[in-house]
């Protein structure tokens, strides 16, 4: 007797992934890859002066710094600039999108880091634009009506593309960390096997940080890392400086 259930179909032969997965994941690993030309190898938001003012000394230091950037500080920011974005995008409501660049671009609390997020913002969306093109993507970069930063970007042009947001946001705060530990592992300077151990020391804060922006409203916004954002201002007029931020 033929015998049926209500539970879903593998994607195919094989219950491999379906070809809109495949996609999502083929984008998101080539978008938030260290390849992808955004420029982040040239900043450190703030961590070069840090590590000069003696904050961050050793992998111990870096990992703490970073645990509270994430959760504490423009990470967790980011990450719900992120989400905002990728759901007004997603069901076109410009005057929203256009609010949440608007206050994505005003949040920041320095000139470098301003300067940081909204290049890497604008190289993100003409890169994606240029190899990348997708139905309505250049209506919504009309509806921001102004500068856009890293994570709006990111939202904007994932939401363009039908990328679900959980794995696009997971993507987005895996990348930034990283980035942030590189610059670490070159200013300390740390050995790759650290960078590694900090990297996994941190999967556990990525992930509360991506479900916490997730479930996260504008109203939510806010940070507690002073010395950080004091970092990022005093970089400015730092004399020696391998980074931008």
């Amino acid at each position: 007797m033929l015998m049926t259930t209500n539970e879903p179909a593998p994607a195919d032969a094989t219950g491999g992934m379906t070809a809109e997965e495949s996609a999502a994941l083929y984008r998101l690993m080539t978008w938030l890859s260290p390849s992808f030309p955004v420029g982040a190898f040239s900043y450190s938001s703030g961590i070069e002066w840090a590590v000069e003012a003696g904050d961050i000394t050793d992998a111990a230091s870096l990992r703490n710094w970073l645990a509270a950037m994430l959760a504490e500080g423009s990470g967790f920011c980011d990450a719900v600039f992120l989400a905002q974005a990728h759901r007004a995008a997603a069901v076109r409501d410009d005057e929203k999108l256009r609010g949440i660049t608007e206050l994505a671009a005003a949040f920041v609390p320095s000139r470098e880091r301003q300067l940081e997020t909204t290049t890497q913002g604008r190289a993100f969306i003409d890169i994606a634009r240029s190899a990348w093109a997708c139905d309505g993507l250049d209506v919504m970069v009309v509806a921001c009506g102004g500068p856009i930063v890293y994570p709006v970007a990111v939202g904007l042009v994932g939401a363009a593309h039908a990328v679900p947001l959980p794995p696009a946001m997971h993507a987005f705060l895996h990348a930034l960390v990283s980035n942030w530990i590189s610059a670490g592992a070159r200013l300390v300077p740390l050995g790759q096997t650290d960078s590694q151990r900090i990297l996994a020391s941190l999967e556990a804060d990525v992930a509360v940080t991506a479900n916490r922006a997730l479930a996260a409203s504008l109203d939510d916004l806010g940070s507690a890392t002073f010395r950080a954002d004091l970092a990022s201002l005093r970089h400015e007029t730092q004399y020696t400086r391998l980074f931008r931020s």
